[in-house]
């Protein structure tokens, strides 16, 4: 079965950068999608960003779209999110998850593999 742990997450000023790994561990990816989802207290899981696995095509929310990077290390098993500019709303927990291709990206539900999160919070 795949094993997903995130790392990297920590306590950044506004305007700063973290870069959050994902190593997974267990079968390869395939022609899966690797995807970056974050839950703030109170609030929905919501979609970050994924990306497939084959060929790297990239998916962003409107609202980390030209702050947030998705990338993947193939013969590490290992994605990565580089976020740059971060805001005070950007806190949250961040987990990996893995799905099949055909499915939602941005749909938490069809996502069958969850990492258990990384804290990032951004202080004003």
């Amino acid at each position: 079965q795949v094993q997903l742990v995130e790392s990297g997450g920590g306590l950044v000023q506004a305007g700063g950068s973290l870069r959050l790994s994902c190593a997974a561990s267990g079968r390869t990816f395939g022609n899966s999608v690797l995807g970056w989802f974050r839950q703030a207290p109170g609030k929905e899981r919501e979609f970050v960003t994924a990306i497939n696995w084959n060929d790297g095509y990239t998916y962003y929310a409107d609202s980390v779209k030209g702050r947030f990077t998705i990338s993947r290390d193939n013969a590490k098993n290992t994605v990565y999110l580089q976020m740059n500019r971060l805001k005070p709303d950007d806190t949250a927990v961040y987990c990996c998850a893995l799905k099949a291709p055909l499915d939602s990206n941005s749909d938490p539900r069809s996502y069958a593999y969850w990492g258990q999160g990384t804290q990032v919070t951004v202080a004003s």
